[in-house]
């Protein structure tokens, strides 16, 4: 510990010698026109031949830096009106060049794109994107902080773009409706511009945005002057339908192969003033999202899983800080279940027990002041779910196995100077009836100095657990800080994390431990500058020490390291080492036992393509090894990929890990811990294709097939000590594993209209888990298409529908 508090004390002087230029911002002065320009991706429009230009763009990647040429410049003009923000852009380039692969909304793919930014708060933390590719298809995303993007914010404006002989051009309008921004009479906003070429992977922008420097928005120049514009009244509203036919082949009687549903529902989008909006969604639907890739689980902790429903992504940079709020606790992974089988009768098994609660309705209201004030409240009710139980004779009833709940986030954030903040966050879950509630509070900080070189962030949380059980109430607490140099070519950090033994925030976040106090230290140096061979280099070191909060006793240090290497040609290639020293697990064994984990060290190596070719291949190998019974893990995967033109792409990715007499928990006899030598393959195949019929249309298929087993070859009990013995107790039956899952996701989507969307989805889902092995891949995937598959289709029609339209067209009726 002496070595690693003075190694930190060295970086820390070493890089405060080290100085940092302060940014130039770039100014631009906004025009108002009297008549909007049409929106074509022609730029023959009058209004635009005295508009100011910004152009200059400076590359970023592959070489900082380095000014655009003037066959290769990018020309933006500016106006706005009452109503919107008015864009033209001319990205002068060799019209061979232009990469315009054809995506559906929201998908980048292999094409040049132009994006613009925009911080109307004029705060350098916080912002909005809006981005348009050569082939025409739109992306916007939400920026906070030091650059993080949200991809899943949506909002509704115009765009055209146009392929010539000296490269392409694009229109965009923005409508107010798309922004928030303060009431004051004249505005100074934030604003930034990027050009993305993707035969070559590089970018440039009009404001700098230097690679050694930490953050995007606080990199951004200025659009000053805009005078006397008003928000206008944001109402809208997503109406939706849905229809569903669902097959599964049940072996239940008097439960039906075929059911059908047909559900309706409305998203409603209203902003409070300038600068707060509220989003209510109404009896959702979440029909269409992509299919979970489900595992063979075998760690004592919970498997995270990506959230896919809309609502619940976008415009949540508010709502995640603090890492306290897992959106899939609200009706997909709900953390709290009644114990059915402790309430079943003599005689009787559970028929169905659901593990999803449907969400009744969501509301988010959020924004920020003028004087950088953030503020967000987030509400979710879920309905009660029951389980299906039966007796002998046949006989049904249901027990309840969720409660109604309640879900609820109240967050304050303060925007400070240098892009730093300051939250207050509260989450809280009240459930109905005598079930357990919950409540964490947290007060987060993210102070940075005036050069953006160093930074101090930290968090103070506390949780509050309403137990009706034997344990009672819960106060748990929870504390992280962290310091270090973000900005320049060698930047490190060091932290702290400590959680006492009750600290338990997983009723709405996700949290898989608790007790311990872990130190963190990381190293990086990276080169932005290309060499003879190479565009960009970096490395790091990362190292954790983990100890147990009380009673107080080590439990592991992990170090990798590795370095990561950009060559000319575009393919890039990552090793990565890695140490684990022998430790004091308390997890593992299931009941808080130790266990003596052993030592495990490994190395890994990713190669990477240029992904601009029609045809492109990489992957990685790797070897993990395990110091106790001579434990092996090996690492295959490759991926390709094939773009026969811009409409149609397929992609395939293999991963195969077979792995020798690992040694881990495998179940209980009474109070005993019981550990197994097992070897384990895990096969993963999944197969995507996708056709464009337009940059509004289009279809995507993903077809996955999960295969992993455990087959047990030696039993151990585990000692006071923490070492294992030959197992000496009865056999223990039914630990091998053998796990399938198999699906397919095939989705149409038709972006009719602003806004609107027509949905049509196939999914077929089929699992197996069984407790006994099956030989071979071949046989386990003809099992798993040969067994039962549940096959739905849906199709859902959404309707985007703007009150200003609504008035407009009512005028000219009455006019």
């Amino acid at each position: 510990m002496r070595f690693l508090y003075l190694s930190i004390l060295l970086l820390f002087c070493y890089s405060s010698s080290v100085g940092q230029n302060t940014p130039i911002r770039k100014k631009m002065p906004a025009k108002r026109t009297g008549t909007n320009p049409k929106i074509d991706g022609l730029l023959d429009d009058p209004e635009w031949i005295n508009a100011p230009i910004a152009t200059g763009f400076i590359e970023n990647n592959p070489t900082p830096g380095k000014m655009e040429t003037a066959d290769r410049r990018t020309e933006v003009k500016l106006l706005y009106d009452d109503i919107a923000v008015y864009v033209s852009a001319r990205m002068y380039a060799n019209p061979d060049s232009i990469a315009q692969e054809l995506m559906t909304r929201d998908q980048i793919g292999n094409s040049d794109y132009f994006g613009i930014f925009f911080d109307t708060f004029l705060d350098r933390i916080n912002g909005n994107g809006f981005f348009v590719t050569a082939s025409g298809t739109q992306f916007d995303a939400k920026y906070s902080q030091t650059g993080n993007e949200d991809p899943n914010w949506n909002a509704v404006w115009d765009s055209e773009v146009k392929i010539d002989e000296k490269g392409w051009t694009l229109e965009m309008k923005i409508p107010y409706s798309a922004l928030r921004f303060s009431s004051k009479d004249v505005q100074t906003w934030g604003l930034n511009m990027l050009r993305k070429r993707a035969m070559e992977n590089s970018q440039t922008f009009w404001n700098f945005v230097d690679p050694k420097v930490s953050g995007l928005m606080n990199q951004e120049g200025t659009w000053e002057g805009l005078e006397k514009i008003k928000a206008p009244l944001r109402l809208s509203f997503s109406p939706y339908i849905s229809s569903y036919v669902n097959h599964y082949p049940s072996t239940v009687a008097g439960i039906k192969d075929f059911t059908s549903s047909f559900s309706g529902g409305m998203d409603v989008k209203y902003g409070i003033n300038n600068s707060f909006t509220l989003d209510m969604t109404l009896i959702p639907d979440f029909g269409q999202v992509q299919s979970d890739n489900r595992i063979l689980n075998l760690t004592p902790f919970e498997v995270k899983f990506n959230e896919n429903r809309s609502f619940f992504t976008e415009g949540t940079e508010l709502f995640n800080k603090g890492d306290l709020f897992y959106s899939r606790r609200i009706g997909a992974s709900p953390s709290y279940f009644k114990d059915v089988s402790a309430q079943l009768q003599t005689g009787e098994t559970i028929v169905k027990d659901p593990q999803e609660s449907k969400v009744l309705n969501a509301t988010k209201i959020s924004g920020r002041t003028a004087k950088g004030l953030g503020i967000g409240i987030f509400n979710a009710l879920t309905n009660k779910m029951f389980a299906e139980v039966e007796d002998a004779q046949g006989n049904r009833r249901e027990i309840e196995s969720q409660p109604l709940t309640n879900y609820n986030i109240f967050v304050l954030d303060q925007s400070l100077k240098n892009n730093s903040s300051v939250s207050i966050i509260n989450t809280n879950v009240l459930r109905q009836g005598s079930s357990d509630d919950a409540n964490v509070t947290a007060f987060l900080f993210n102070l940075n100095d005036k050069k953006n070189k160093f930074y101090i962030n930290g968090a103070g949380k506390m949780s509050y657990l309403t137990s009706n059980g034997t344990q009672g109430n819960q106060k748990g607490y929870f504390y992280e800080a962290e310091t270090g140099k973000q900005s320049g070519n060698f930047t490190w950090s060091y932290e702290q994390k400590l959680a006492d033994q009750v600290f338990d925030p997983s009723d709405m976040g996700f949290f898989t431990n608790n007790n311990f106090f872990d130190q963190t230290g990381i190293l990086h140096y990276n080169i932005y500058k290309p060499g003879k061979f190479y565009n960009t280099f970096q490395s790091f070191v990362y190292v954790n020490y983990s100890r147990r909060f009380k009673p107080a006793a080590y439990q592991n240090v992990y170090v990798e390291m590795g370095p990561y290497i950009q060559f000319k040609n575009l393919w890039s290639a990552e090793l990565i080492l890695n140490w684990r020293a022998e430790g004091n697990d308390f997890y593992e064994s299931r009941n808080g036992d130790l266990y003596k984990s052993p030592e495990t060290y490994g190395i890994r190596l990713f190669v990477n393509p240029n992904r601009a070719k029609a045809y492109n291949f990489g992957g990685n190998i790797g070897m993990t090894k395990q110091e106790l019974k001579d434990g092996k893990i090996y690492n295959f995967y490759f991926f390709q990929n094939l773009r026969l033109n811009d409409k149609l792409g397929f992609g395939l990715d293999l991963y195969y890990e077979p792995s020798y007499n690992l040694v881990n928990w495998v179940g209980a006899h009474e109070t005993q811990s019981i550990f197994s030598k097992y070897d384990r393959n895990t096969v993963e195949n999944s197969f995507d294709a996708k056709y464009s019929f337009t940059n509004r249309m289009g279809i995507n298929l993903r077809a996955r097939h999960y295969w992993s087993d455990r087959r047990n070859s030696a039993f151990y009990d585990l000692t006071s000590t923490g070492m294992l013995k030959d197992h000496q107790g009865p056999a223990l039956e039914g630990a091998d594993k053998n796990y399938n899952v198999f699906n397919i996701d095939l989705i149409y989507t038709w972006q009719f209209a602003p806004g609107s969307e027509l949905s049509v989805t196939y999914k077929d889902i089929s699992e197996s888990s069984m407790d006994y092995y099956t030989k071979g891949y071949r046989t386990n995937l003809n099992n798993i298409l040969s067994g039962p598959q549940n096959n739905s289709l849906s199709i859902k029609m959404l309707y985007y529908i703007d009150y200003l339209d609504i008035r407009k067209k009512k005028n000219k009726i009455i006019n």
